[in-house]
């Protein structure tokens, strides 16, 4: 299983590809794709919580993939 890294460099969020997200549990292609637009669109993802910003990733799903990413 992943396990992303968000950090807060002057890169912004680490560019992962939406392959590796998709190997995350709930996380299929639209909401892969959903995660790199909403990085591209509003900025990067400054911890784990942000994801919520993110369509589709509630509490619910953020709860199962809280664990699998670190900020």
């Amino acid at each position: 299983m992943a396990r992303l890294v968000w950090s807060r460099s002057t890169d912004g969020v680490r560019r992962v590809d939406p392959r590796l997200l998709e190997t995350l549990p709930g996380v299929g292609p639209a909401t892969a794709a959903a995660i790199v637009a909403e990085r591209d669109r509003n900025g990067p993802f400054l911890g784990v919580d942000d994801l919520e910003r993110v369509p589709g990733i509630g509490p619910a799903k953020l709860a199962g993939l809280r664990d699998l990413v670190t900020a």
